[in-house]
């Protein structure tokens, strides 16, 4: 990958890397900050109280059902850095670790005491990650008691960020979502070398 530098994120997908979307490979090469407006929402019933509390132990908040969104995405040599802004202040920070490579390797992302491992699919330019499984501090849970993930991200519009992250659970269905289209904002140069603070 020619003038693509050494990160967690070119070295774990390789060649496919090129798969991504240009505005991907530029987000996902040198870091970045994404900004803009995000749905919140949860289930009704059971499934909304679910929600409702995955939000609270997220640190999504649910007050309104649309907020003010900030993404920063940084990258080293081990690992990918996000770093979620709402805008009443609520953050929520992953860190996500490469295992092997594209497409049979995996991350394991940490957020609080959750650890996930994820797997990834492209297509259209895009990267869907798809969980393979899930601890709570430290302890292996079976898939059945952790919420079904979908979460992706891909190009629209020419230059929006789609995403969407939900979380569902059988028999009740949709627990939370949270999803918006953000723009770029202009890259600090030094912001692929610097790490988010966890």
């Amino acid at each position: 990958m020619p003038g693509a530098p050494y990160n967690a994120a070119t070295q774990w997908f390789g060649p496919a890397f090129e798969r991504l979307h240009p505005l991907l490979q530029a987000l996902h090469r040198s870091g970045g900050s994404l900004s803009g407006e995000v749905a919140i929402s949860t289930g009704t019933g059971l499934a909304g109280r679910l929600g409702r509390r995955l939000a609270r132990r997220l640190g999504i908040p649910l007050d309104r059902p649309r907020r003010g969104f900030q993404v920063r995405i940084v990258h080293d040599g081990q690992a990918m850095h996000w770093r979620r802004r709402f805008d009443d202040g609520s953050e929520l920070v992953s860190t996500f670790r490469p295992v092997g490579h594209y497409p049979d390797g995996h991350w394991l992302e940490t957020t609080g005491p959750a650890r996930l491992r994820l797997g990834v699919d492209l297509a259209d330019g895009g990267w869907r990650w798809r969980v393979r499984s899930v601890a709570l501090r430290g302890l292996p849970l079976p898939r059945f008691l952790f919420p079904r993930t979908d979460a992706y991200k891909r190009i629209e519009d020419g230059d929006r960020y789609r995403f969407a992250v939900a979380f569902s659970l059988f028999p009740f269905g949709e627990l939370l979502r949270y999803e918006g289209a953000l723009h770029a904002i202009p890259a600090d140069p030094a912001v692929n070398v610097e790490r988010v603070a966890t």
